[in-house]
This record gives structure tokens, sequence and C-alpha cells, in this order.
């Protein structure tokens, strides 16, 4: 599939004044019930086609654009197989047309696939001024950096935070949404907050400690949870990325090699709308 065989905004919508030769597959296998997905068996990763999945109560079904995956998701799903991979999104709400980003739940099948079906309370604004591309590299960082700063960590304005490996995936925009707050972002000590996202050992001494890496004591451990408002709140800080490298849906098998490879610097994104 190429972009110019998109619509405005890469969608591609029933009313398209294109002759239907020059319909992108996708919307032909859409029109047929069957997508493309990415999925994990025991024996590896496959691209396949498989049925459209539907969308219940409270759920959309969303048209993927971009999809980022993560070190280490492949061990996540091993109890239900197959199962599609990656859990952070760009793309287009299929009924209605809205641009959205999400970090959708861990706990079903992900969104490396042409369509998925995404519920509605974790789905946030894409920003305009980022690609789909760019935008799918935010949510999983993002909502790490924004539950551990605010919901778990309580930072104020005017207060010293030190953000340990604040140039990796999730402390570079910790540092960003920090600063947007009006906190100071420091190296040493004293501070009113330690945000722990590199497993610093031993952490750094402060009045309230926070982390992401493992479970320490005096610290607060927590893992992140999918989350539509404070997503949206988090990306109004106008958040930009760090993106290693973007792989076609049919390199993915490269692309899980290149997120575990020595020297990766950024996001590892699937580029599934071809474009």
């Amino acid at each position: 599939m190429h972009a110019d065989a998109l619509g405005e905004g890469g969608v591609c919508e029933v009313g398209d004044a294109k002759e239907p030769a020059e319909q992108p597959e996708r919307y032909w296998r859409g029109m047929m019930g069957e997508m493309r997905a990415l999925r994990l068996h025991e024996d590896g990763l496959r691209v396949e086609e498989i049925e459209l999945p539907e969308p219940g109560p409270g759920e959309v079904l969303a048209r993927v654009h971009a999809a980022a995956i993560t070190r280490d998701e492949l061990t996540w799903p091993t109890d239900r197989l197959p199962a599609i991979p990656s859990y952070e999104l760009s793309g287009v709400v299929v009924d209605g047309g809205d641009e959205v980003v999400a970090l959708t739940p861990f706990d079903r099948d992900g969104v490396a696939a042409e369509y998925a079906v995404v519920p509605t309370a974790v789905l946030a604004p894409k920003p305009p001024e980022l690609t789909y591309g760019e935008a799918a590299a935010l949510p999983m960082g993002a909502l790490s950096a924004q539950q551990g700063l605010f919901v778990h960590g309580g930072l104020r304005p005017g207060e010293r935070v030190l953000v340990t490996g604040a140039s990796g995936g999730v402390g570079h925009l910790a540092a960003q949404l920090a600063r947007h707050a009006g906190a100071e972002v420091v190296a040493e000590e004293p501070v009113d907050l330690v945000f722990d996202t590199a497993g610093a050992d031993p952490l750094p001494r402060a009045g309230r400690v926070v982390t992401i890496a493992a479970e320490a004591p005096g610290a607060t451990y927590f893992v992140v949870e999918p989350d539509g408002a404070q997503l949206a709140e988090a990306l109004r800080a106008g958040l930009r990325p760090v993106i290693d490298s973007v792989f076609p849906l049919e390199r993915a098998r490269e692309a899980f090699e290149r997120v575990a490879a020595r020297g990766k610097r950024g996001k590892v994104v699937l580029d599934v709308a071809g474009g």
C-alpha cells in the first residue's frame, strides 16, 4: 500500500472519489471483513490475513497507521497465542474519522494490524503537529512520565526533581513534562522528588521517590496504566519523541531485533499503513 493511494490525512472512506482499481488493498480487505495483522505464534512472528474485529460497547474500531513496540513485550502474551503485539497506536477512528493515539490494555490483542478494537477510555486526540509515526512513539513513555511525576509523585511547580535515565525512552519525556509544569529538573541532590526510570542503585535520596524500574525500599513502584485523559494532558505539553527506526509490518522480526539491540536510541515504530 502506498501513501498516495490514501485520502486526506491517510484516510480512505467509502465516499472517496477514486475509481475502484485505485482504492488501497486495505480498503478492499476491510470491505470483505478481513485485515492484515502481525501475530505471535509459538514458533515466531507472522503477518497473516485474519477476520476484521468488531467493537463492543465502549469500544471503537480504529484504522491503524503506526504502532510502536517495546522491549520484551513478546514475552507478555504467551498464555494466549496467537496474539497481536504492540500496545501503542496512532490512527483514525473508522466511525467519524477522528485522529487518535492510545496506549491499549496489555491483557488483550495489541494493535500491530490494519485495524484494532480500542476502548474509548484510552483514546486521546493525536497532536496535529506530529506525524502518525511520531504520535505512535509517545503513549507508553508519556503516560509513564505523567503518572510517575504527577499521579504517584505529586510534583508541583517550583519543586526540584531528579530523573534517572533522563535521556532514555521515559526519562526524556519526564524531563519535558516536569519543565512544562514549572518544576526544576536537576542532576543532583537535594531534591523534592526522584523519578527513577533506569534502576539506579542506590537510589538518590528525596522526600518522595517513585520508580518504574524495580521495587525498592522507601520507593513507590508502579506499572503504567492506559488512560486517555492522562495521555491527552501529557500530549498538551508539546512532547517530542525520539525515534530510532521505522519498519514496515512485513519486517517486524527486524524491528523486534532492533528493539533489543545495543546502541538503540528512541522508539522503534511499525509503519502499518505504508507511508
